[in-house]
């Protein structure tokens, strides 16, 4: 079964007329799905729900710092867009006083979560075997929920595959290391976690950068405008 989900939490980068243009893109590509489409940005009661289960089990801890990180949290990690090591700043913080289930939810004031420091996690891909990183060192406490009470792309890719019994994750190799933040949010919400798939990237023989729009590379819009045929593509 293949499910749909329109991933538009970012409100800067997605309009409604994209999520339109790609549904009409897929139909015209051949794609089929059995559910959906399932819309982010209509599930947001849901994933403060999740979030209240984190902050209740202490996984969270409210943060005011790093307005880059609270960006780039919103949406999927880019190629060269990876969350530096958050160094800390907040995290004592966290952990003094009231219990993080009883904290107000502060204007300006996003939630990171407290990753176990120096724990090896693991798991086998897909298609690049057996993968290990280490809670800490390799990334850090990282956004959950923005400060302009907005879910960040771990917390609610987690939420959905959880709630939407998903079984099977293909994606692209670049959100390889974001895959060990989703499987601490996995555990700590007690989610069974799917299996992964990373499949490389595409990339122009040319200038040896990946396929996006950023480097102009042609859209399947495009591909289409110009004529070419759908099955050739699939």
């Amino acid at each position: 079964m293949l499910i749909l989900r329109v991933e538009d939490i970012d409100r800067d980068r997605c309009k409604p007329e994209f999520a339109e243009a790609m549904l009409e893109d897929l139909h015209w590509f051949g794609l089929c799905w059995d559910e959906g489409p399932y819309v982010q940005s209509a599930r947001f009661p849901f994933y403060q729900a999740v979030l209240e289960r984190l902050r209740t089990g202490g996984f969270v801890y409210p943060c005011r710092c790093s307005r880059r990180e609270v960006l780039l949290a919103a949406g999927a990690p880019h190629e060269g867009e990876e969350e530096p090591l958050y160094p800390g700043t907040c995290r004592e913080k966290g952990q003094k006083g009231t219990s993080c289930s009883s904290l107000p939810s502060f204007p300006d004031t996003h939630w990171r979560f407290r990753v176990p420091e120096g724990e090896m996690l693991f798991f086998t891909d897909g298609a690049l075997g057996p993968q290990t990183a280490i809670a800490g060192r390799d990334f850090g406490d990282f956004i959950v929920w923005r400060r302009d009470g907005i879910p960040a792309y771990q917390l609610a890719v987690v939420a959905d595959d959880a709630d939407m019994g998903i079984t099977e994750v293909v994606r692209g190799a670049d959100l390889l290391l974001s895959t060990f933040r989703q499987l601490l949010l996995y555990r700590a919400l007690g989610f069974t976690p799917p299996a992964f798939y990373h499949a490389p990237l595409v990339y122009d023989p040319a200038t040896g950068q990946r396929l996006a729009k950023r480097h102009a590379a042609l859209s399947l819009r495009q591909l289409r405008q110009s004529g070419a045929n759908p099955e050739t593509l699939r």
